[in-house]
């Protein structure tokens, strides 16, 4: 061991008795224990929760949707479907049918009146429903084939909420009927006109679904088997194709390629499109994160700076002593660099067993509980991730060395004379 880390271990680790920096570097070490271990679980928070939306987005729909202008529908054919089939990095591709209708659940046991929402029937491949559904039920491969049994759907947990509806209820479908099937009100049809163009059927709730994407996603979107819809209301029609990729990085690039293959009037856009506003709020909470990293590592190394100014002050003798033993200014120097090195450098360390410890605790029991209607999560998610670790730690022991030039130098400038006497 060089001379300069053994003087620097003895002041920092071995103060003699009743001597005043034992408490001061006590408190620069937790300092900046607790500076990283709030930037690494800052980061793991940040990420975990990114990853966490994300993936609910992503699994509840497509990554790829192929539609034709003013959302029409149009009649399903297999060219269209060998066209994106045959697109590389495609994985699955199948239709789809949206509707925009009224639910009104039965009238309760005390005589009033059924509840009413707003609702999205969405027809999809039954084998589809997993995507969204791993530990919910799917829909009913066993359906009865008779075309005047109830329609089986699965309904959102909020929805089901509002409707007052459980599995196994029947619900009222009011729908519209517009041009080529759509659903659309002018606003200039009399009261006769809109009570015949009222396309009613009954549907039977086969599941209810949970993916805690409350606004916009389970208080609005009904799924149902698409052969179903189909028979019901537009045999043969559908709203679009939805295709998945085998890998997300080559998404824009393939979605592309997919409405260049398919020509006009088709166009399709990806995931992040259809819910850019999410994806923007969630690049947001990222992009705060530098500013975050420098501010509190900031904090966090001054504690090295004012550690190191008070022992300059509380060991001006022995620095006085030292330079008169023939210890040159830059030893002297590396003295303090060494000294707030392993200061930092046991911080970072219990910062980082801190982070872990918080982190594993967390995720085995949930402590902190978050509104799901507003975070689309019920606890917070925590990624663990090494490379968080790596870089905050660097980042803190990088900044602490420069930082702690400047008192260092101030240690190596002070002339024997005057520290002796002192």
């Amino acid at each position: 061991m060089k001379a300069e880390l053994y003087i620097a271990r003895r002041f920092a680790f071995k103060p003699r008795s009743l001597s005043k920096p034992t408490f001061i570097v006590l408190a620069a070490v937790l300092g900046i224990a607790v500076g990283t271990a709030a930037l690494i679980l800052t980061l793991s928070i940040v990420n975990g929760f990114a990853s966490v939306i994300e993936g609910k987005l992503i699994s509840f729909t497509s990554h790829i949707q192929v539609r034709q202008p003013d959302e029409r529908i149009f009649a399903e054919t297999r060219r269209d479907l060998q066209t994106l089939k045959g697109v590389p990095g495609v994985v699955s591709v199948s239709p789809f049918l949206e509707m925009n209708v009224m639910l009104r659940s039965r009238a309760g046991s005390g005589g009033t009146g059924g509840n009413i929402a707003p609702a999205m029937i969405q027809g999809i491949d039954p084998r589809q429903s997993s995507r969204f559904l791993r530990n919910g039920p799917a829909l009913l491969d066993a359906a009865p084939a008779s075309a005047d049994s109830p329609l089986p759907v699965l309904v959102g947990m909020s929805l089901a909420d509002n409707l007052g509806v459980k599995a196994g209820d029947r619900l009222m479908i009011v729908g519209i009927a517009g041009k080529n099937g759509a659903s659309a009100i002018t606003g200039k049809e009399s009261v006769v006109e809109l009570l015949s163009s009222l396309d009613l059927h009954v549907a039977q709730v086969a599941g209810i679904y949970d993916t805690g994407l409350s606004e916009g996603f389970d208080d609005i979107v009904v799924f149902a088997d698409i052969t179903r819809l189909q028979q019901l209301y537009h045999p043969g029609m559908i709203s679009g194709y939805e295709a998945n990729v085998a890998n997300l990085r080559d998404l824009q690039v393939i979605s592309a390629r997919v409405a260049s293959l398919l020509g006009y009037p088709f166009y399709s856009y990806t995931v992040y499109e259809r819910y850019s506003n999410l994806f923007e709020w969630l690049k947001l909470q990222k992009n705060i994160m530098p500013l975050l990293i420098v501010t509190i590592t900031v904090v966090a190394v001054f504690n090295i700076v004012s550690t190191l100014l008070v022992l300059i002050i509380e060991k001006t003798k022995e620095i006085g002593m030292l330079s008169a033993l023939g210890l040159e200014p830059r030893a002297v120097s590396m003295v303090f660099m060494g000294q707030a090195f392993m200061i930092a450098l046991v911080g970072i360390g219990l910062g980082n067993l801190l982070a872990i410890s918080l982190s594993l605790i967390e995720l085995r029991f949930h402590l902190i509980t978050l509104p799901e209607k507003s975070y689309f999560i019920r606890h917070v998610p925590i990624e663990i991730d090494p490379l968080n670790y790596l870089i905050v730690s660097a980042s803190v022991a990088l900044l602490t060395l420069l930082f702690a030039f400047i008192p260092s130098r101030m240690a190596a400038s002070l002339r024997p004379s005057i520290a002796l006497t002192t």
